[in-house]
């Protein structure tokens, strides 16, 4: 751990984070290091003394709501008069009157294409790269290796190409393009021979020719045929030579000699610094920046060896296409890349102020992020009307989106921007924001670009702020109750009714099976059909499936439709999942303490031990699912609300926590995703002696006590217990 500091204005930089900042974000910049380092100085100072009191704020409303659920114990929550306490104390605003979002110098990506979302660690190159370069992902390459085709009559994955389940690959996209590029009198399946391009016009009769866009040549070649669909592109790859079949090699099993489909697949990817990462001091916070300004730059790039041969892998190049009139154009051949900023709650001691204390992170990622977005300005790689995307996370409240407000205008000032050129994103996934949603939208109104729904960090504050009404139903049983079904039309309704529509993102959550897309096919065309315009997925090969459900959904139809309906209420929103009978058996407790416990464990111990804030991990049947912080906050708020109203003992769930322990062990040394990383240490082995098994039993023992519930604190302490 960097412990080196240099004075800098009033300021201690750590030296490695003062070295990045003068020798490689500002370089370039035409903002001089002296510039930065005076602003910074003064900001910094001003609005950590904001920071602080929006944080006792946050205290002050927990302590009065947990007072309140006292003096009603064991009696019937009364809507009216729970509401008329929440307004009292200023945690239940009056909504102000009707208006229209007044952001301005939207990418096309935010205001006019709908379409999945990835989300992706910023302090790992190769998965940003992946990640970057999934706004093309090949429609074959991902049928093929998804759960989606199955592996019966012969049609196993296998280790080489197998023609039988590549037959099938084929069948399902024909019928695809039948579906969304349809042909006027025949089927896709039905053609011969490669279609033709003569004059700028081709060879094939459309149902609707305003979807034929463009085309490529090859030595004078058909190479590729350019359809748009709901604003998405579909890129039907030819091999005229069979020479393109790499998996293959009996060559090109396709009558017209499709090589692939190219999907436009992730639109848009948030580059996470926050609830996906693991990173508690100077050294992770400037690998995570570095990162970021290699991706703005266009300059990252990434070494690594696949089956023994070395592979770089860089930012993929825009695509080239000829117009039906003959002229070239290209289409951008990556996704637009958001940053998402910490919230409001953590300090870091990359920075220390003038009296000592650290300064708060989501500061310091403020100016750190949009710095680095100067360098993108000139070569327009990634926002081609020269904005800047910040994603904010955990904000409580239309206060603190005003606070927000506050820090992108004193970044803008330093940096020498314009007024509301950084734009914001709002995470609506704290209870304060969601029933205030319309006058947080307001304080934010002339650089907000989406609102999103967070419903995993959003049920663990649900619970937390909740703590002392009664215990909780069940994890599993939060998706179909009243307040979360609310939660996500009320996101939608909010959006629509402040002028979202064709405008902004309007945003859904995470998937997180990344090996069960057929499920996922299933469940996740809700996104689109509720209205909104993106949704995030796990993975490229999800991206590219996902994108599927928004050919089959035309959204901004969906919004008009949607406009006519009656908004989600207030009580439904403010109703809590307490449950009416919490009589579970011994058997129901214990199972849902063993799924609960597992998922703590199983993430935790890749955080505090290995550094990983984000991975596919094992859940109790041994499916793995993306976790991140979101999910630990609601598993750990869960248990730590059962204890407290008795449910369980400490005892039980102790013995819980020490069996899972045995369970993740096991689950982790077979785990071939954890080679690379630093030997994992079982838990399992001394109990007393590993941090990261005491990590996750104090998450859960001491839950009630944390901020909002939030696991940042005590994660953060113990992985720099572990560094150090």
């Amino acid at each position: 751990m960097n412990k080196k500091y240099v004075k800098i204005e009033k300021l201690s930089v750590s030296e490695n984070l003062a070295n990045f900042i003068n020798k490689e974000l500002l370089p370039g910049t035409k903002i001089s290091k002296e510039k930065f380092w005076k602003g910074f100085n003064k900001y910094a100072h001003e609005l950590s003394q904001k920071n602080k009191k929006i944080l006792d704020t946050r205290e002050k409303l927990q302590k009065m709501i947990d007072s309140w659920h006292l003096d009603k114990k064991g009696k019937k929550l009364n809507l009216k008069e729970y509401k008329k306490f929440l307004s009292k104390i200023g945690y239940l605003v009056k909504p102000g009157k009707n208006f229209k979002i007044e952001t301005k110098n939207l990418d096309k990506e935010i205001s006019s294409i709908c379409g999945p979302q990835l989300v992706c660690p910023v302090s790992n190159a190769r998965f940003l790269l992946n990640a970057a370069n999934a706004r093309w992902v090949s429609l074959y390459d991902s049928l093929y290796g998804a759960d989606i085709i199955p592996e019966t009559q012969g049609a196993v994955k296998g280790k080489t190409y197998n023609p039988i389940r590549g037959k099938k690959v084929i069948e399902y996209a024909r019928n695809l393009l039948d579906e969304y590029v349809p042909l006027k009198d025949k089927s896709w399946s039905d053609l011969t021979e490669i279609p033709k391009v003569t004059n700028n016009k081709i060879n094939l009769k459309l149902k609707d020719y305003k979807q034929f866009v463009g085309y490529k040549k090859t030595l004078d070649k058909l190479s590729s045929l350019l359809f748009v669909n709901n604003n998405l592109h579909i890129d039907i790859l030819f091999d005229q030579n069979g020479e393109m079949e790499i998996n293959n090699p009996d060559g090109n099993q396709d009558k017209i000699k499709i090589h692939d489909i190219i999907l436009e697949s992730a639109v848009s990817t948030i580059c996470d610094h926050e609830d996906s990462v693991a990173a508690v001091d100077a050294d992770d916070k400037v690998k995570g920046y570095r990162n970021w300004l290699g991706l703005m730059k266009g300059s990252l790039k990434e070494e690594f060896t696949k089956n023994g041969k070395k592979i770089i892998r860089k930012l993929n190049s825009d695509r080239d296409y000829i117009s039906l009139k003959g002229k070239k154009f290209k289409l951008h051949g990556r996704s637009l890349l958001l940053n998402r900023n910490v919230g409001h709650l953590m300090t870091n001691s990359a920075i220390l102020l003038k009296d000592g204390s650290e300064c708060p992170e989501g500061i310091l990622d403020a100016f750190v992020t949009s710095a680095a977005c100067l360098h993108d300005f000139k070569k327009k790689g990634n926002s081609r009307v020269n904005s800047i995307y910040i994603v904010k996370p955990k904000m409580h409240g239309p206060e603190e989106c005003k606070f927000t407000n506050l820090i992108f205008e004193k970044v803008e000032k330093v940096l020498n921007l314009k007024k509301n050129q950084i734009l914001c994103g709002i995470m609506d996934e704290e209870r304060r924001t969601s029933i205030n949603l319309k006058e947080c939208v307001r304080a934010l109104k002339k650089r907000v670009f989406f609102i999103n729904t967070g419903f995993l960090d959003r049920t663990g504050d649900e619970i937390h702020t909740s703590m002392e009404s009664g215990p909780m139903i069940k994890k599993a049983e939060m998706k179909s109750s009243k307040w979360i079904m609310a939660y996500e039309n009320n996101n939608v309704d909010v959006g629509l009714a402040c002028g979202f529509s064709g405008k902004c993102q309007i945003g859904k959550g995470m998937y997180p099976a990344p090996d069960l897309m057929n499920e996922m096919m299933k469940q996740k065309i809700v996104h689109p059909l509720s209205g909104a315009n993106c949704a995030w997925v796990p993975s490229p090969t999800a991206a590219a499936l996902h994108a599927l459900h928004y050919h089959k959904v035309n959204v901004f139809s969906k919004q008009k439709e949607l406009l006519k309906r009656k908004p989600s209420k207030l009580n439904d929103l403010l109703s809590i999942p307490i449950a009416k009978n919490p009589n579970w058996s011994k058997e129901e407790i214990t199972n849902e303490l063993k799924n609960n416990a597992q998922g703590i464990l199983g993430y935790v111990v890749r955080w505090i031990d290995q550094s990983v804030g984000c991975s596919k991990v094992p859940d109790i049947n041994g499916v793995g699912l993306m976790e991140d912080r979101a999910t630990c906050r609601i598993s750990s708020q869960h248990i730590a609300n059962w204890l407290h109203h008795g449910i369980c003992s400490k005892k039980q769930v102790l013995e819980t926590m020490k069996k899972m322990a045995k369970v993740v062990d096991s689950q982790n040394l077979k785990d071939p995703s954890m080679k690379g990383y630093s030997p994992y240490k079982q838990m399992s082995e001394e109990f007393d002696k590993s941090t990261a098994f005491k990590t996750a039993c104090e998450l859960v023992f001491h839950g009630k006590t944390q901020p909002s519930g939030y696991t940042e604190p005590i994660l953060h302490l113990n992985r720099l217990l572990k560094k150090n």
